[in-house]
């Protein structure tokens, strides 16, 4: 793990640690099992950030301001959350085009946040695609 971004995990709360490590270690898999090789990980205002060369940027963090939830962040100017509300509908809480919202206390839907995180981390491959190839 980048110091930094254990820096900034080891001042989240533990349940907040918690759920957040789980997150980390889904986009870490996706990463690896769509053979993408070059993910970087670090801090982009003060949040912990993955990236790739082919791919557009996840953030996700937790704020003290706010503490029943938790967002992940992608880039506003790309068409991934517009995707994400086409294929998922309400499986998620979204804000806006740039956030997926998820509750501390609700179970995360693995696999269809997997399949948005590999759709991210693949997006200069896939930004042609209708609905990115889904």
């Amino acid at each position: 793990m980048d110091l930094n971004v254990k820096q900034k995990f080891d001042k989240y709360p533990e349940h907040i640690h918690l759920l957040l490590s789980n997150v980390r270690e889904l986009i870490l898999s996706v990463a690896e099992q769509d053979g993408i090789l070059d993910i970087t990980e670090s801090l982009k205002w003060g949040e912990p950030s993955y990236s790739s060369k082919r791919g557009s940027t996840i953030r996700f963090d937790w704020k003290a301001k706010r503490p029943d939830q938790y967002c992940l962040y992608f880039n506003c100017k790309t068409s991934l959350i517009e995707t994400f509300k086409e294929v998922y509908g309400d499986t998620f809480n979204y804000e806006g085009n740039r956030a997926i919202i998820f509750k501390t206390q609700q179970k995360l839907p693995f696999k269809e946040l997997a399949h948005c995180i590999s759709m991210s981390l693949r997006y200069k491959n896939i930004k042609h695609l209708v609905l990115l190839g889904t």
